[in-house]
């Protein structure tokens, strides 16, 4: 009675932030809503929520429940995943739709919730395969707008990623860092016990479908195709098998382009370590200089005096017999 009250007391409140969140949104946007409060109702009927949910194991025939794949997204069994779900909507409305178009943002709704169904369905089955548990086919439930609302985080992500989000003593988390952390946190609340399997399933299946049909698969008004641009990439690439140093590649950028580059500026520094040596040949060696120099005029031979040699005595003896060499 107490939380009725009090729930009685804040519509108003709820009322006017409603409307401010959803007033200037299309009505696309206002009927998903609308539809994601009614499917919240209509979980307290348990024939309902088997009937509209996606159950892996009624799927396939004989179930062949497959009209399932497009009418789980609008069941939530608990009142605060409504709430994500509208605010979802609703910035949705105001921040993607006039950038993307009604159609565009229709057809990334549907395909986002088709595939997250399509591809937890294939999940399910193969842990069926591995472990032959029965409950992974029939007690399991994808429903709500889970893989949705992770798709929404890569779009964020796309459309400004260095926009901080929050402040830590550690540091700042941006939008480029919100799809990879709430994925790995919905991991670690399942393995702990405080959330149901199908949202890591989800969320992750989301993220990794978003970001495939953004990077490589949405068409732009100017013809062209996905977003190559490298604060949208996945992951870097590595290649560290070059021999004389590590090659980054980056996606977007030409192989070709990179070689003739790495090939001129090889080329401009040959060209300016010859153009060094040469102007240091001019310069003496310091070896010539070191060397004694010596000159020959006339026959004549001049010691050097830089290097005393010691006196030398030698003795001649005369033959008084020999005839004096005349003097002309």
């Amino acid at each position: 009675m107490a939380a009725l009250k009090t729930l009685h007391r804040n519509v108003p409140y709820l009322k006017q932030q409603l409307y401010a969140l959803l007033g200037n949104t299309s009505s696309s946007v206002k009927i998903v809503c609308l539809m994601v409060f009614i499917g919240y109702f209509i979980s307290y009927y348990e024939p309902a929520v088997l009937f509209l949910t996606v159950t892996p194991g009624y799927v396939f025939p004989p179930g062949f429940r497959i009209w399932t794949i497009f009418t789980h997204c609008f069941v939530e069994f608990h009142f605060w995943e409504v709430c994500v779900d509208v605010v979802t909507l609703g910035l949705c409305g105001k921040l993607i739709e006039p950038l993307w178009g009604k159609m565009e943002m229709l057809t990334f709704f549907t395909l986002i919730n088709t595939s997250v169904a399509f591809f937890g369905v294939f999940f399910y089955l193969a842990i069926y395969m591995s472990t032959f548990n029965t409950d992974v086919l029939f007690e399991v439930h994808i429903h709500g707008l889970s893989g949705y609302i992770a798709a929404v985080s890569v779009a964020v992500k796309q459309m400004m990623p260095d926009h901080v989000v929050v402040r830590t003593p550690l540091g700042k988390m941006t939008n480029r860092n919100v799809p990879l952390c709430v994925s790995l946190l919905s991991i670690i609340l399942y393995l702990v016990g405080l959330l149901e399997g199908a949202y890591p399933t989800m969320y992750t299946t989301g993220v990794v479908i978003g970001w495939l049909y953004l990077r490589f698969y949405q068409r732009h008004s100017n013809g062209t195709r996905g977003d190559m641009a490298d604060n949208f990439t996945f992951a870097r690439k590595y290649d560290v098998g070059a021999p004389t140093a590590i090659t980054i590649s980056l996606p977007g950028t030409d192989t070709h382009d990179a070689e003739r580059r790495r090939q001129i500026a090889l080329k401009a520094l040959s060209e300016r370590l010859s153009q060094q040596a040469d102007s240091g040949s001019s310069w003496p060696s310091l070896d010539d200089d070191s060397r004694p120099k010596t000159e020959v005029q006339g026959g004549d031979q001049s010691t050097p005096v830089s290097n005393p040699v010691e006196p030398l005595t030698v003795a001649v003896e005369i033959d008084p017999s020999t005839p004096k060499p005349s003097i002309a």
